[in-house]
């Protein structure tokens, strides 16, 4: 039997099939050491599910913008098109920086008037 599809979160709440809640939701979920899990098992399926069933924008509303970015930031940054040694790879990696710079300035504005 195949597995279904992973779970594709949205900016709305959206539903999940039961083949995915059957294949993707832990059948006892515990913690471990502060963290949710059950016998090392890969849990991308289940938090995918949760912010499927959120949604982005509420997930989102719930963390500080400056994390946000952050962790855009770096994931942004591993991108391995970044790590061409080419013009247009350079090109790119400036302009998503003075972009980031922008971002993190409405960041601690919106700290500080919290």
């Amino acid at each position: 039997m195949t597995q279904p599809s992973l779970p594709q979160p949205q900016l709305e709440p959206t539903g999940i099939t039961s083949e995915q809640y059957i294949a993707y939701t832990p059948e006892k979920l515990e913690l471990w050491n502060g963290f949710y899990g059950y016998g090392g098992q890969d849990l991308t399926g289940f938090h995918l599910a949760v912010l499927t069933n959120m949604g982005l924008r509420a997930a989102v509303r719930e963390v500080p913008f400056a994390l946000l970015l952050e962790a855009i930031q770096d994931v942004v940054s591993q991108n391995p098109k970044f790590g061409l040694n080419n013009e247009v790879g350079s090109a790119m990696l400036d302009r998503l920086n003075r972009g980031l710079e922008e971002l993190d300035a409405v960041a601690d504005y919106l700290s500080e008037s919290e």
